[in-house]
């Protein structure tokens, strides 16, 4: 199951991981969001131990999206050794996002 990432534990989860992470900009109202998220559970099942998936809620973990300039959603963010190295706008395919999570294993 994805972890649910807010302020409080965004540093500690993502920045300072020492496995690669997926970070899903997501909320309950945004229908594209609703439509990924099968997909991003499937990968926190498949890619448990090797990478860390995560969600975070716009709407509860507004300054994190404000950080990291989220202007639409969903939004996944792709860190390594916490820095940002990839992102994936907009809905797509579950191959799209395990190629670009591959690719950082």
């Amino acid at each position: 199951m994805a972890v649910a990432i807010t302020e409080s534990n965004f540093e500690e989860l993502v920045l300072k991981s020492d496995k690669p992470v997926l970070v899903d900009f997501w909320a309950e109202w945004c229908g594209p969001c609703r439509m990924i998220a099968p997909l991003v559970e499937q990968l926190a099942t498949e890619y448990e131990g090797k990478a860390l998936i995560g969600k975070v809620d716009v709407e509860q973990s507004g300054e994190i999206a404000r950080q990291y300039g989220i202007l639409s959603i969903p939004t996944l963010l792709y860190f390594k050794k916490g820095e940002l190295v990839d992102k994936q706008v907009g809905s797509t395919s579950k191959d799209v996002l395990a190629a670009k999570l591959n690719a950082l294993l």
